[in-house]
């Protein structure tokens, strides 16, 4: 006799839930959301703008940052912060960054005036560019050839603020062996020649004329760095 085949049968195992650890999961998961909306609203609480600027002041910078009224600070990354910055003609460059995602530091250099340019009726600013608006700034009154044009916008760029508010007019005046060469009036009744070569020397100007005491003339630093007095 065959013996009979005996059907296996397959236990069941029973899932037990941990509740508790479920309920931790679901707790974590619930703060990892809510973390979230927390960060994605946030908004800026301080704004701080650094550095020397005097054309544009501190509200007019924030303005044209686009974030004067302090929206959600994940809205406006610094770099395009940066980019509103630096697309207004009287801002060079701009330097943004953020601390403790609420606090925005606005760091800018200005693309400030350099002189007016008699020829255009135009003020001509840092980077060359040029805007009809006037400043208190040195006056070119005659033309500047293209070739000598664009060195003298950049060594006017080299000057220190002080001397360049020390200057009223400035004239293009070549000579037969010098055609780099320009006449400067200066607002203390001076004179002064100086070509694109020596340009720099114009930062010493201050400390030059201090070896002259309260008399006026006229400081070539063209050539010789020497001081002629105006008979009077």
């Amino acid at each position: 006799m065959k013996p009979k085949k005996v059907k296996k049968t397959k236990l069941k195992k029973k899932i037990r839930i941990k509740y508790s650890r479920v309920f931790i999961l679901l707790l974590i998961l619930l703060t990892f959301i809510l973390g979230i909306i927390f960060i994605i609203n946030l908004k800026i609480t301080n704004i701080i703008v650094i550095g020397d600027y005097d054309i544009l002041k501190e509200q007019e910078i924030i303005d044209i940052a686009s974030i004067s009224n302090y929206p959600k600070t994940l809205a406006f990354s610094s770099s395009k912060i940066r980019k509103n910055l630096e697309e207004n003609i009287y801002i060079k460059s701009a330097k943004v960054t953020k601390k403790y995602l609420t606090q925005v530091y606005i760091t800018v250099e200005e693309n400030y005036p350099l002189f007016f340019y008699k020829t255009d009726n135009k003020t001509v600013l840092l980077d060359g560019s040029k805007v009809e608006k006037i400043f208190d700034v040195p006056t070119v009154i005659n033309y500047i050839p293209n070739l000598k044009y664009q060195s003298f916008v950049e060594k006017m760029g080299l000057l220190d603020n002080n001397i360049l508010e020390r200057i009223s007019e400035i004239k293009y005046d070549p000579s037969d062996y010098d055609d780099e060469r320009f006449l400067l009036y200066m607002k203390d009744g001076n004179y002064v020649y100086i070509n694109l070569y020596k340009f720099s020397n114009l930062n010493k100007y201050i400390e030059i004329i201090k070896n002259f005491g309260n008399k006026k003339g006229i400081v070539y630093l063209d050539s010789g760095n020497y001081f002629e007095i105006i008979e009077k």
